[in-house]
């Protein structure tokens, strides 16, 4: 079946459209290698990803190579495609994975394991490496989840450790080659190896004692004993590529840019500070210029700062009152998503709060200065109250804090002191409306980090601490979320696991498993039958491991000398401080060669380009044109809910730079006016908008800019301007419905010759009757299967939509009634 006819079933269609702006135009047949990108999460998740969208427009920008995407289809549509034998899709040409060369995986976190089987399985592609053919895409994976990746790692055929930028072009040019060549599958996986960062997990096998006790990898491949992880030495300035832009509502819905990469802060829980390090900063010249390139192609609202730690940037002072003085006029915020207790200070706060106050989350990880010297935080509670103070004096009003517990040396009484620093922080600033939100969660042991070898608490034990904080955080305007110790679980036993894994995902799959990272589709009990059924005892993976026992990731070198990952383990629990590179030399840990791969932090003030980021600002004024743009939405752009379209349009005219009026207020919006939400699914050549604007324009002019910034199906046909700004009070309008079998004619000639026909229909909760006679005005055949439906609508009247009327004159099912195509037309105004 084709995946059009699916999609209007589905809850949230717009997540498989693929007609997301920016998409790049290229022809399948031109390309000499063809790569589909996997995120094995939903739509929401994966395109708020940054490293999937950088290799997107790597890859795309080669004119020799293709890469298109898919993401892990909610449960109704999986259902869908399996039901129809419908194979799964890629968003942009919808063809199918089995067409592509390779089908490479990210591998963000372990609880979306169960993802890549649904992928691979409604792929038509076998689950194992082992099994499959030459007909099969390479299947490769990369990610922070490729450093621990031996749950998953007989699925993969390859896996990429460490920076993608670089080595997606070696792996491509070398598979391009094998291609023409006709080289083998096992040809190919060889000559994979010889890339520096490539694991093939084939060429290694594990050992396991007579008891089932692991007992370390073996290298099958003389010389290829250790895959060493791949850095990139700096950010290579060169144009930016246009940012995708999702027309609906993702989780982090605003431009990116990677400040720096890496953190040598040192903090001993975090895998992130390993395995990214060493810290990579981009110039803020290039930051300035990725940032108007970016907002000016996409139309975001917001411009987020990435890092693992944002304030540590060494020219966030000058970039920060650059960024705003360029940005705030145009209503553009800018955020700050990972900054620490310290560097956020409140002239950067100030600098923030110009545009509109996003939010931020403080890390004090632990509740007493005692346990954050074990765990190298770095920060104290002075600090940390110091920074609330600030906050609330300038006028936010809710604090987050996040903390873990469970970690290594922890006492009651570190335990009892999240509740007190939180109150303690929330008495830090006055005035009424104030809250500080804690999240607090279990502590996840993670490989190559100085705590590798700590054991994890079990689900009981995080329950039990979650009570506790839960009956100690009751004072006005404190609020606790908590992880789910379900949750955190299984985030252990995938990280710390073995390849016997593998089993138990397919097993658990198979009865069901999906979507583990959301609290609303994870069910434990169906993992733990699974882990029954294979004989594993899945509570083992917990336990503490001894320094001389082998790890299931010996084999894969991130880069730190495991010399220094054990020296900081002692030194944690003497409470001994490591200090940050960055600052204070060279602390041993062995990644740095000095001479391509080495701390690149920029000093000095920036030099900003003359006249970039200088545009002045701009105020509204309190003249007023009022214009009506009628307009078509067609195949793809049908998918579209009526919020998401709003989205679109606004963000449409950003790019255009249509001089719009904005609400006044603490969020500001365009003044834009929209006709009546039309059903999801239907097309439409008869919708229109108003804008209210600070200045005229020529229509004619501004047409085609505004047709340049839409995405495919959206049309603007018609630009005037007008006096009025009112949306009609009574239209009549023309709808073609598109049949997949004939109609009996008789049933409409009935419903012709009636006074009334009472239809019932829902709203609100509660089913009404309401008459379909008096709305229509003709009802006919155009040929045996497209029916022609006039009706007049009223504003300020309750009544029927025209699927309604059509469904009960012809007695569709529900189902039937999803399979129609729609288009409604102008017919005449009133």
């Amino acid at each position: 079946m084709n995946p059009e006819q699916l999609l209007p079933l589905v809850r949230k269609p717009s997540r498989y459209g693929g007609n997301e702006f920016n998409v790049p135009a290229k022809n399948w047949h031109d390309a000499s290698l063809r790569i589909l990108l996997a995120f094995p999460d939903m739509y929401e998740i994966g395109m708020s990803h940054q490293g999937l969208q950088i290799l997107y427009h790597i890859i795309n920008g080669r004119p020799d190579l293709l890469a298109e995407r898919v993401y892990a289809p909610d449960t109704d549509l999986e259902d869908l495609l399996r039901q129809s034998k419908t194979p799964l899709f890629s968003l942009e040409s919808r063809h199918q994975p089995l067409d592509f060369d390779v089908l490479a995986f990210t591998l963000p976190y372990e609880l979306c394991y169960s993802n890549i089987l649904t992928i691979l399985g409604l792929a038509a592609i076998p689950f194992y490496s082992k099994d499959r053919h030459e007909e099969h895409p390479l299947i490769l994976g990369g990610g922070p989840g490729a450093f621990h990746p031996e749950p998953v790692a007989d699925f993969f055929d390859a896996i990429l450790l460490g920076d993608g930028e670089e080595a997606i072009i070696e792996i491509s040019d070398f598979l391009v080659v094998a291609k023409k060549e006709g080289q083998s599958r096992q040809q190919v996986l060889a000559g994979l190896a010889d890339i520096q960062g490539i694991y093939i997990p084939s060429f290694f096998e594990p050992q396991y004692g007579p008891e089932g006790s692991f007992k370390g990898v073996k290298a099958l491949r003389a010389g290829y004993g250790r895959v060493e992880r791949r850095v990139l030495a700096e950010f290579v300035d060169g144009p930016a590529p246009a940012p995708l832009v999702p027309l609906n509502k993702i989780v982090h819905d605003r431009l990116g840019i990677e400040l720096a990469r890496g953190c040598t802060r040192g903090c001993r829980f975090c895998q992130a500070g390993i395995i990214y390090r060493p810290v990579r900063e981009r110039s803020p010249e290039q930051v300035l210029r990725l940032a108007e390139e970016g907002i000016k192609a996409s139309g975001f609202e917001e411009l987020a700062l990435l890092s693992l730690s944002s304030g540590d940037y060494s020219c966030m002072g000058p970039l920060l009152v650059k960024l705003m003085d360029t940005f705030a006029h145009r209503r553009v915020s800018v955020s700050l998503p990972s900054m620490r207790v310290g560097t956020l200070t409140p002239e950067i706060m100030e600098q923030i709060k110009r545009v509109r106050k996003t939010g931020f989350t403080v890390a004090p990880e632990a509740g007493t200065d005692r346990l954050r010297q074990v765990i190298n935080k770095g920060i104290t509670e002075e600090d940390l109250l110091a920074t609330c103070s600030s906050a609330f004096s300038l006028g936010w009003k809710l604090i987050k804090f996040y903390f873990m517990f469970g970690l290594p040396t922890e006492t009651q009484a570190d335990l009892a002191a999240i509740p007190e620093l939180a109150l303690k922080g929330l008495r830090a600033g006055s005035g009424p409306g104030r809250g500080i939100k804690v999240s607090a969660s279990t502590f996840v042991p993670k490989p190559h980090t100085p705590f590798q070898w700590e054991p994890q608490l079990s689900i009981d034990e995080g329950f039990e601490r979650i009570d506790f904080l839960k009956g100690k955080l009751r004072e006005n305007g404190l609020k606790l979320s908590w992880g789910d110790p379900r949750q955190s679980f299984l985030e252990g036993v995938f990280s710390r696991g073995d390849r016997r894994l593998s089993a138990l995902i397919v097993e658990a799959w198979g009865r069901g498993a999906r979507f583990d990272a959301w609290n609303d589709h994870l069910r434990l009990d169906t993992w733990k039958e699974a882990a029954a059924a294979l004989g594993l005892d899945l509570d083992s993976y917990l336990g503490r491991r001894d320094f001389d026992e082998p790890l299931p990731w010996d084999h894969l070198h991130c880069g730190v000398d495991p010399v220094f990952i054990r020296q900081e383990y002692d030194r944690a629990l003497e409470g001994a401080y490591t200090p940050d590179c960055r600052v204070h030399g060279c602390q041993k840990c062995g990644l740095c060669d000095f001479e391509t791969v080495f701390p690149r932090v920029h000093k000095g003030d920036p030099v900003w380009p003359a006249g970039q980021g200088d545009d002045g600002p701009q105020k509204d004024g309190d003249i007023h044109f009022h214009y009506r743009l009628d307009y078509s939405r067609l195949d793809r752009s049908r998918l579209l809910s009526h919020l998401e379209l709003l989205q679109v349009f606004f963000r449409a005219f950003n790019r255009a730079g249509l001089p719009l009026h904005y609400s006044k207020g603490f969020n500001p919006s365009p003044k834009v006016s929209f006709s009546p939400a039309l059903p999801l699914g239907t097309e439409s050549r008869a919708e229109y908008l108003f804008v209210d604007l600070s200045s005229a324009i020529k229509p004619e002019e501004w047409l085609d800019a505004i047709n340049d910034q839409l995405p495919e199906g959206l049309r603007v046909n018609e630009l005037s301007q007008t006096q009025s700004k009112k949306i009609p009070a009574r239209v009549e309008t023309c709808y073609t419905f598109y049949l997949n079998t004939p109609v009996a004619n008789q049933r409409i000639d009935s419903f012709v010759e009636v006074d009334v026909f009472p239809v019932e229909v829902t709203r609100k909760k509660k089913v009404r009757s309401i008459d379909g006679r008096s709305q229509v005005t003709d009802l006919h055949l155009l040929d045996e299967s497209t029916v022609e439906l006039r009706m007049i609508s009223e504003v300020s009247k309750a009544g029927l939509k025209p699927l309604e009327i059509v469904q009960a004159v012809l007695g569709l099912s529900a189902q039937e009634l999803t399979q129609i195509r729609v288009v409604k037309e102008w017919f005449k105004t009133a």
